[in-house]
């Protein structure tokens, strides 16, 4: 081996690289962009979480005044964790739950001081000494964030009053009883793969397109450059429903996921989503030369969708200062729509907001790339 020509090889290298500053940018921002997503999205507890407080408790009358260990616990709970607001009618709060509107409502029964008092002395009454929490279980980190802080409001109430606890937590899931985390993350996996995929593979056809002079010969023809964009809506929104298919099918029949909702419903929502994915690649085949330079968005496209959508830690988990910018990726809704399809059995009378967000998405993006071809022809 002549040393010297690898070398000479290399140095090669090395001046293409300095010569292609979007190269050399990429090389410097990437591995920095990494660590601080990475770092940002996980450095996160779960925070803010809506929570209803329904307390029943009357109290105990003592010759020192009302007793209300209650209000004790609830003065124990982590604000952080949980905004937590008061309403009288237990109903009326469940309901808001099952419309999504709060995660959980935690239920403090008629007599749950007198109870809890006399189970401190007699341990065979301490059975009806309890705390119900019926809440949104699809999401099992913010269940058990929950579920753990209540028990260590307990605890410590308990210890403070010095006795032991006679008082526990009734949990009575609204929605995702028996679900588990497989459950939670293939709705998001599925979204994720259409997005990613066909994000991508329109990025690249264009490009292709674009340095083989496919493109530009089809331009000259008289099919429009609106005709030329819903094709490719048309046949990745196609490809994404199709790979969202064999994502389903290897959930069902492999890994026995929970699907309550109508499967047509989340496939729709997916399809969608690539709708919305081939649109973005166009626009991002617009900001590059050749395919070397297309598959350089891959981390920018992968990284803030993967950590900030939803799909693997919950939104709620992300520090509250970068939370606002997970709305503005539209994988978030179509995970949000298709995991509320398959984990509550909403129907399209629930997830239509989710579902009109991406539409409005879709129609900016499919506009934008629109113009972008009447730009080249122009």
């Amino acid at each position: 081996m002549n040393f010297k020509r690898a070398f000479a090889v290399t140095k090669r290298v090395f001046k293409n690289v300095k010569n292609d500053k979007r190269t050399l940018g990429l090389m410097l921002f990437a591995p920095i962009l990494v660590m601080l997503v990475f770092g940002v999205a996980f450095s996160g507890d779960i925070s803010d979480v809506n929570v209803i407080i329904v307390n029943n408790d009357q109290g105990l009358e003592t010759p020192n005044g009302t007793i209300s260990l209650s209000k004790d616990i609830i003065s124990n709970l982590n604000t952080t964790v949980m905004t937590m607001r008061y309403m009288d009618n237990e109903k009326s709060a469940i309901t808001l739950v099952e419309n999504g509107e709060e995660y959980a409502v935690i239920i403090f029964p008629k007599n749950f001081t007198t109870n809890a008092y006399s189970g401190f002395n007699n341990s065979q009454k301490s059975s009806n000494t309890y705390i119900t929490l019926k809440g949104d279980d699809t999401i099992p980190n913010i269940k058990n964030t929950i579920q753990g802080d209540i028990i260590s409001g307990i605890t410590t109430t308990m210890e403070d009053k010095g006795v032991k606890s006679s008082v526990s937590l009734l949990d009575e899931p609204i929605y995702g009883k028996d679900a588990k985390f497989i459950d939670f993350f293939v709705p998001g996996v599925m979204a994720f793969a259409a997005f990613l995929l066909t994000t991508l593979l329109t990025l690249l056809t264009f490009v292709s397109e674009k340095t083989s002079g496919t493109l530009e010969r089809l331009l000259s023809t008289p099919i429009s450059e609106s005709e030329i964009v819903t094709g490719y809506a048309i046949a990745f929104g196609i490809i994404g429903t199709i790979q969202a298919g064999f994502l389903l099918t290897i959930a069902i029949l492999i890994f026995d996921i929970m699907v309550i909702g109508n499967v047509l419903l989340a496939f729709l929502v997916v399809a969608l989503l690539a709708i919305v994915s081939q649109a973005l690649g166009i626009l991002l085949s617009s900001l590059a030369k050749k395919e070397s330079q297309a598959i350089q968005f891959i981390p920018f496209i992968i990284l803030p969708t993967f950590l900030l959508s939803g799909i693997f830690w919950p939104i709620q988990a992300i520090p509250s200062w970068i939370r606002p910018f997970s709305y503005l990726i539209p994988p978030t809704y179509a995970v949000n729509a298709a995991r509320n399809v398959f984990l509550k059995g909403w129907g399209l009378d629930k997830i239509w907001p989710d579902v009109m967000i991406l539409i409005i998405f879709a129609a900016i993006f499919l506009i934008l790339a629109v113009l972008y071809l009447k730009k080249r022809t122009d």
